[in-house]
């Protein structure tokens, strides 16, 4: 399992990135940093296209010990259909309608590219990093919808990515509720900069969306790591594809009210 930060080991970078499959959107990125303790927000924005987003890593994750969580089928093997790890998020969260988009290498051919550059940064994909001792830099796939699921103690996932713009705000303004009281429950060592702050404040547009997720998927990473990885759930394997999910023991099924947070 991961081990909790070691001061022998000096600090840790986690990142979330709402990758987009395609070549044209922008990717959701967000960086954590944490040492001992604590842990400090240090980036959250948007980057567009491959050299962007790999700049944005070499700057903001750096070269030492790193986990990035990543929304998007990083390791896929098939060319037609849904990965085996698809279909069993079906299985585990069809009932939240949370489970996770079909990938095959005719849809994704970016994420698999993107896996190749971050491995030529030193990321290996996996979810632990095996020794027991340092942590290296690894890179893993997540999926937002069942991470929500599980973090708010919901019934079925928020459905904030379709249907009619006033829904979609809607939805989105929970989500943002939800996802700061979920900060203060769960994260409350973990300090926000000011534009981590404000833009849980702002209303639904597609650039905050994506943005609200890469926060998301670092929050994941940071779940993992804090908790050794025992509270975490991997659907799949290594070799066609797999999600890391938190798994909050006991389930959330409802939140009490924490102090509130510092920001930067």
């Amino acid at each position: 399992m991961l081990t909790r930060p070691n001061p022998q080991f000096g600090p840790i970078r986690l990142a979330g990135i709402d990758l987009a499959w395609g070549e044209r959107m922008p990717d959701g990125v967000c960086a954590i940093e944490v040492e001992g303790e604590h842990a400090r927000l240090l980036s959250i924005g948007l980057t567009r296209g491959d050299p962007e987003l790999i700049s944005w890593v070499r700057q903001h994750v750096g070269e030492g010990d790193a986990f990035l969580a990543i929304d998007a089928p990083i390791v896929c093997i098939n060319p037609t259909g849904a990965r085996p790890v698809d279909r069993q998020s079906h299985v585990e969260f069809g009932r939240y309608h949370a489970g996770s988009h079909p990938a095959n290498t005719g849809k994704c051919p970016r994420p698999r590219r993107i896996a190749r550059s971050f491995a030529s940064l030193g990321f290996r994909v996996g979810w632990d990093q095996g020794d027991g001792t340092a942590p290296g830099r690894l890179m893993s796939e997540v999926y937002p919808h069942p991470a929500i699921v599980r973090l708010f103690g919901l019934e079925e996932r928020i459905p904030y990515k379709k249907g009619a713009v006033t829904e979609r705000r809607r939805e989105f303004r929970r989500y943002q509720r939800l996802l700061r009281k979920s900060l203060d429950d769960l994260f409350p060592r973990l300090e926000l900069n000011k534009a981590a702050a404000g833009l849980l404040t702002l209303g639904w547009t597609k650039d905050v969306e994506d943005q609200t997720d890469g926060l998301l998927c670092a929050l994941i990473a940071y779940w993992h790591w804090m908790h050794r990885g025992a509270q975490s759930q991997v659907l799949g394997d290594l070799a066609t594809g797999f999600i890391l999910v938190p798994r909050p023991e006991p389930p959330i099924t409802s939140q009490s009210q924490s102090p509130r947070r510092r920001s930067r």
